[in-house]
């Protein structure tokens, strides 16, 4: 990671930031950096749950932290972050390697990525974009986004019904059963406990009314080739006589 003096700080009200590191150098260089552009930094910490008290106490602009902290890794801090406030914009700055890391942050939640391997100083620009809604994010991610968005298939992840019965979280879970991931699978993708998934999965076969993983599947296809309702089966009327 490298770091530098200069930062353009925008104009207004101060930028307020959580710094997430386990390593106390990286985190000195990137407290610096801010606070050379005129972003505040109200606390900084090497431990996932601090992290998440601090921000739920503070309630900065934005957290930034690294995947590798103590107790709690950046992926879980960043999904409790997402669910507790999402006005608290998160960004992943991170030495951790893993080609599929910058996705699992997205979903859990973080609306920026950078690596340790790119220049410090853009980060304080990334934040005040973040901050007014822009996604910090770079274009190699952004065509990793695009190539995956386009490889959806309409049966694996179609448009949800809106009256289908299912939640998002429901959905989520069940396109990926239609891919055949297991239930670890789905628990690392969706950032979720196994038992949580489980819990989904009960609820998404109770609600579509089957017993199997391929019936949910058959009964996802088709509620998207029709009206997006789950219909209790009719009973057959008796023959006139």
């Amino acid at each position: 990671m490298r770091s530098g003096r200069s930062g353009d700080a925008t104009s207004g009200v101060a930028l307020r930031s959580i710094l997430a590191d386990r390593d106390a150098l990286a985190r000195r260089a990137v407290r610096e950096t801010l606070q050379v552009a005129g972003i505040t930094v109200v606390a900084d910490t090497g431990s996932g749950r601090e992290t998440v008290e601090l921000a739920m106490h503070y309630r900065p602009d934005v957290v930034v932290t690294e995947q590798l902290l103590r107790d709690m890794d950046g992926l879980e801090v960043t999904q409790r972050l997402h669910a507790f406030d999402r006005s608290i914009r998160i960004v992943m700055l991170t030495a951790a390697a893993g080609d599929d890391l910058p996705l699992r942050a997205l979903a859990a939640g973080a609306v920026g990525f950078f690596s340790k391997d790119q220049e410090l100083d853009a980060l304080p620009r990334a934040l005040h974009g973040v901050r007014d809604g822009q996604a910090a994010i770079s274009r190699r991610l952004t065509l990793a986004l695009v190539e995956r968005y386009q490889t959806v298939s309409a049966e694996r992840a179609g448009l949800r019904p809106i009256h289908s019965g299912l939640s998002d979280r429901e959905w989520q879970v069940l396109d990926l059963l239609a891919t055949g991931a297991t239930t670890e699978e789905v628990a690392e993708q969706l950032v979720l406990s196994r038992e949580t998934v489980r819990t989904h999965v009960k609820r998404v076969y109770r609600k579509l009314g089957v017993g199997s993983r391929d019936a949910a599947v058959t009964a996802a296809t088709r509620l998207r080739s029709f009206d997006g309702r789950v219909h209790a089966p009719q009973e057959m009327a008796p023959p006139q006589g």
